[in-house]
């Protein structure tokens, strides 16, 4: 594991610069941290100060004004926001549905595997038949569970800050990109605009995905005991689940105040935003998504806590709500 090398610059070699240069260039963490992701995903790796700024990156790094990204629906929200703040920048979205054939006329297809909230899959198929730009965003999945560079897509797409990082105290994006070209003009936008991660989280980054494998096997056994109770459960309309990962999302009896009362009364589950972590976190997601999710839908990130406690506390909750 490399050292944590903090250092901003490095002396020239005779004159001349070494392959370390400057710290928002590379860094030996960095360097260190991109190989090991780079060989998990089959591609080339580039790390970022977060997700969002993988995203742009990527959008802004390989297109130009005049440009229509096909996003999947129900992706991450946050996507679609950016997106349409890309827009005075000439930059079009459409939305449609991943299961099925992209839309023509695109240049970029911006896909999820699977899509957080709703957990889709993607026709990786039908996307890697497409003329476009194949874009996956595979957070939820991890390189454990789907390597998309080999089912066609160009560029994969990580919010590290989530499995990769594992622990909850990483802020981190992550681009791994399967030709030299796309690349070389990524690494070259990132260079330029600063959106380079840090030493101190690319560090993390290396401690976190030593015991990625184990955390996502243990995370995806538990998920898809607890989809498997809820399904069950009278108090519960719909789950989502799509058969792997840590990830699920279901649909609580009795609306939007029914869903508070179940995120508010678990003891052992945090209330908390994000996912990925090692600690299991639940929330409402309508108070971020607004009304493109149901209001009594709740996301649950699965932790690595025994299975029988957790559902024990979601029980709990869920009786704190009756059917």
């Amino acid at each position: 594991m490399a050292s944590l090398d903090r250092s901003t610059v490095w002396p020239y070699d005779e004159g001349e610069p070494g392959p370390l240069v400057y710290s928002r260039f590379s860094h030996p963490a960095g360097l260190e941290a991109e190989r090991a992701l780079g060989e998990l995903d089959g591609g080339q790796a580039l790390l970022f100060a977060s997700g969002a700024a993988a995203t742009a990156a990527v959008v802004l790094g390989l297109l130009r004004p005049g440009a229509t990204v096909a996003l999947a629906e129900g992706a991450y929200y946050g996507t679609g926001v950016l997106l349409r703040e890309l827009e005075p920048w000439g930059i079009a979205t459409v939305e449609f549905d991943q299961t099925g054939p992209p839309p023509d006329g695109a240049d970029l297809l911006w896909l999820e595997a699977p899509s957080n909230p709703f957990l889709t899959l993607p026709d990786l198929e039908a996307a890697a038949a497409h003329p476009a730009c194949v874009v996956v965003d595979a957070t939820a999945a991890t390189p454990v569970h789907l390597r998309p560079l080999e089912r066609g897509a160009d560029i994969v797409v990580h919010s590290a800050t989530k499995y990769l990082g594992g622990h909850s105290d990483v802020l981190l994006g992550a681009v791994v990109c399967g030709s030299e070209r796309e690349f070389a003009r990524l690494k070259r936008f990132r260079d330029i605009t600063g959106a380079a991660a840090a030493p101190d989280t690319a560090w993390l980054l290396l401690r976190s995905l030593k015991t990625l494998r184990l955390r996502v096997e243990r995370q995806s056994a538990s998920a898809g005991e607890l989809a498997r109770r809820l399904r069950a459960h009278p108090s519960v309309e719909i789950v989502r689940y799509p058969g792997f990962g840590g990830l699920l999302s279901f649909d609580v009896v009795g609306g939007e105040e029914a869903a508070r009362r179940v995120e508010t009364s678990t003891r052992r589950i945090v209330n908390a935003t994000s996912l990925g972590g090692t600690a299991s976190s639940l929330e409402t997601r309508r108070r971020w998504e607004g009304e493109r999710v149901p209001a009594n839908l709740i996301r649950l990130s699965v932790g690595l806590e025994e299975v029988d406690e957790l559902w024990a506390d979601l029980e709990a909750a869920l009786a704190a709500s009756p059917a």
